[in-house]
């Protein structure tokens, strides 16, 4: 059985809200450059490539079957979306307001298990949820002034990427993580390669082709390198410590992404975008929290129960 080891998994969820905006950093370089589909061909490509050697070197199961191969495939399609939209969203918006907006992911993710899956959500988490989604709001509005509905792309990403979480913890169970990622890649080249192919002589920037140049490819290969590694640090951060204990850290994805928009790119959230940041954390902070006290005190009553039971 698995230890649990927190301090190696916090460790390893921080080295992940570093890479993780670095890697939404330099797809924002590239997609200055590559065409939309291509780039994003290029990202499940990288991931493939590292992946399947990596699955097969450490015996990582790659078959899947039956329920969970319909699940894997729904997976990938919301996968291809949720990428797609993110690198749209980055050649229009600033990163860390890109991001900041992606992350009012956690109140879809709520509400969804609420109405869909008929989880319990109490009073105080809606309100949470409310004000989240507000904070978010406060983060949209200055860009949407300025750019109108690309504003909203990473709106589209927060409910592909809910999406796509609850389609993965249907199968989560039944599959290995990094053999997961490793078929997820294979599927989408499937999926994407055709596509992009057929559609290369439509006239239609987005799927055009080029060939990267040198110091383009050099980019190509350090950006894959990243988000595979960035990939593989929460997967890993995942194994060492519970999830309860390193969600919370994921937050620092925002403050982390500010950094890098404003030392690669100069740019800085407005007053209006920064409080709206700020409040969009909070939120989600104390959802978290909420959670964690919930689960507290089901496992306390839960304990206190079979301890009655017992003594009877």
């Amino acid at each position: 059985m698995k230890q649990d080891k927190p301090t190696l998994g916090i460790l390893l969820m921080l080295l992940f809200c570093i890479f993780a905006p670095l890697g939404d950093a330099y797809a924002k370089i590239l997609g200055g450059t590559v065409p939309l589909a291509e780039l994003v061909f290029l990202r499940f490509l990288i991931q493939a490539v590292v992946l399947v050697p990596l699955a097969y070197v450490t015996k990582r199961p790659m078959k899947l079957s039956g329920r969970v191969f319909a699940f894997a495939w729904l997976r990938v399609i919301l996968h291809i979306i949720g990428i797609a939209s993110m690198f749209a969203a980055l050649q229009y918006l600033p990163l860390a307001d890109a991001v900041a907006i992606a992350f009012v992911m956690p109140f879809i993710l709520l509400l969804l298990g609420h109405f869909l899956l008929g989880e319990e959500v109490g009073l105080y988490r809606l309100i949470a949820c409310l004000v989240g989604f507000a904070g978010t709001l406060m983060v949209i509005q200055p860009s949407f002034q300025q750019i109108g509905m690309p504003a909203l792309l990473p709106l589209v990403v927060a409910v592909v990427f809910s999406g796509f979480i609850l389609t993965t913890r249907q199968i989560s169970k039944d599959t290995d993580p990094i053999g997961l990622q490793a078929i997820n890649g294979v599927m989408a080249i499937v999926l994407i390669g055709p596509v992009l192919f057929l559609m290369s002589d439509s006239g239609l920037d987005v799927f055009r082709l080029i060939a990267p140049a040198s110091d383009q490819l050099v980019t190509i290969l350090t950006w894959g390198a990243i988000g595979t590694l960035a990939h593989l640090l929460m997967t890993w951060s995942l194994r060492f410590a519970p999830s309860a204990t390193v969600a919370p850290i994921q937050y620092l994805e925002i403050p982390v992404a500010t950094l890098f928009g404003w030392m690669i790119f100069g740019d800085l959230p407005n007053h209006l975008a920064a409080a709206g940041i700020v409040i969009t954390m909070a939120a989600g902070l104390y959802i978290i929290w909420r959670e964690q006290a919930n689960a507290a005190l089901a496992k306390a009553q839960s304990s206190l129960s079979q301890t009655s039971h017992a003594a009877q």
